[in-house]
């Protein structure tokens, strides 16, 4: 039979208290994210003060009139508007300033069209609908036949094929074929043959068989040629010049700057307002007095002196984690991103004396501002090309694809210009001039990285 009896153990436990997880949430966080943290901390805790604001000014603190009032009082724009020109006048600043700064998108496009067209109320609310479904690209969201299932096909297929019809043309397609087919269906000069090549062969065209195309489709190898010059012309992804995306303004947390041939680091500081702990709320908590009050008081105090330190611990870390990355890519902060070199989260952590999580904590969402722009600090995490961390070779592999790009922009410069470059490189090409300059890889890996540059086979960039 079993017994039970009590045991004494003796074990170390982390428990999350509230002001450890705040502490763990502010070193995670970039500098708008903290600018926000900090003005509603302000106004929660009352013993917590502003001692130093050197934030940026407030529009609301400039000067009524001034130098640009003056300047253009005596313009004939009827789009200036003074300051005392009442509600109309505001109403008409903001419409033109709407007007201004917001990009017409594609679906903005096609229904300004689709408006100009002579259609019964039905068929115009069938384009719509059609045109609500698009996404970016002009591809559709959800198939056209399971939204308008009460709709005939003839009248679906006729609306469709209108709004395939408007500019940018090939939109309302399921993909980048049936853009291109839609495409060839409504160009005045459109190629024989062009659709037919697009719909069967167009694996072969990427791989540049020409001759086997032209065998398949029983007709001479030069008017394969002419066909894959046309289609060239026509773009497989219409909506990509409507691209609605919203600028996102980024504030660097750290600066690196050459001076005198070294590299300094500053903390972006000035964004930051100078927190203090309120001299009344110190003066209460050493007076004698009610006791609920005096535990309202010190309580504030704490969270308030946490809080200033958990910002000065995330600062000084993000200073250490930031000079390790610095000394060990100085190459690039000198000579650019070809000189990016293999570093990982543990390297750091090593360097720095903290976890690794410490450090994926501090460069996520971080910014640095260099002279080659503003990088986010994870940018340069990168292992190298063999895959063995960054141990594994001296070439990483941010590195080898800003090598890729300007081998690739290099020959097509070349050819711009009217030297002898001969066709684009293919990509074994490209795997044997990115060797001569001592990075080895594969030709799938070659590949690999052309594609997440974004660049085109050597067939397209023909």
């Amino acid at each position: 039979m079993l017994s039970q009896q009590p045991v004494l153990r003796q074990e170390q436990r982390l428990k999350m208290t509230p002001q450890l997880y705040q502490a763990i949430r502010i070193m995670a966080m970039p500098l708008q994210e903290l600018q926000a943290t900090i003005q509603e901390e302000l106004e929660r805790n009352p013993a917590l003060e502003v001692m130093e604001d050197n934030s940026t000014t407030s529009l609301d603190t400039e000067p009524a009139g001034g130098a640009e009032e003056s300047v253009f009082a005596e313009s004939s724009d009827l789009g200036y508007v003074t300051g005392s020109s009442g509600v109309e006048a505001d109403a008409k600043r903001q419409f033109i300033e709407g007007a201004l700064t917001r990009p017409e998108t594609l679906q903005d496009h096609l229904l300004w069209q689709l408006r100009l067209q002579p259609l019964a109320e039905a068929e115009f609310e069938l384009g719509e609908m059609l045109i609500r479904n698009l996404d970016d690209n002009g591809f559709t969201l959800e198939e056209p036949g399971t939204l308008a299932a009460d709709v005939a096909p003839e009248r679906l297929a006729k609306v469709t094929a209108m709004i395939q019809a408007f500019d940018p043309s090939g939109c309302c397609t399921r993909d980048y074929t049936d853009s291109l087919l839609a495409q060839i269906r409504v160009h005045a000069r459109a190629v024989p043959g062009s659709a037919e090549l697009v719909r069967s062969y167009m694996d072969l065209a990427e791989r540049g068989k020409t001759a086997e195309i032209a065998r398949r489709m029983a007709i001479p190898e030069q008017e394969v040629h002419g066909i894959l010059e046309f289609v060239r012309e026509l773009d497989p992804i219409p909506g990509r010049n409507f691209s609605a995306e919203q600028v996102r303004y980024v504030v660097p947390d750290v600066i690196v700057k050459q001076i005198d041939g070294e590299l300094a680091l500053a903390l972006n500081d000035h964004q930051v307002p100078v927190l203090g702990v309120s001299p009344f709320f110190e003066q209460l908590s050493r007076s004698r007095g009610d006791r609920e009050l005096k535990k309202f008081v010190n309580h504030n105090l704490q969270d308030a002196r946490w809080f200033m330190r958990s910002i000065d611990e995330r600062n000084r870390s993000l200073l250490k984690v930031t000079r390790a990355v610095v000394g060990a890519q100085r190459e690039f902060f000198r000579r650019g991103a070809k000189h990016l070199v293999p570093l990982t989260l543990k390297d750091v952590a090593a360097d720095v004396g903290v976890h690794e999580a410490t450090v994926s904590r501090l460069a996520n969402g971080k910014h640095l501002q260099t002279e080659f722009g503003i990088f986010e600090l994870r940018y340069f995490f990168t292992n190298s090309i063999s895959g063995a961390g960054s141990k594994g070779s001296r070439f990483s592999k941010t590195a080898v694809k800003e090598i890729l790009r300007e081998i690739i922009e290099h020959t097509a410069a070349a050819g711009a210009n009217g030297t002898p470059a001969g066709k684009p490189p293919s990509d074994s090409r490209l795997a044997e001039l990115l060797a001569e300059k001592g990075v080895r890889i594969a030709r799938r890996t070659v590949a690999k990285y052309r594609k997440e540059l974004d660049i085109d086979s050597s067939y397209r960039r023909n």
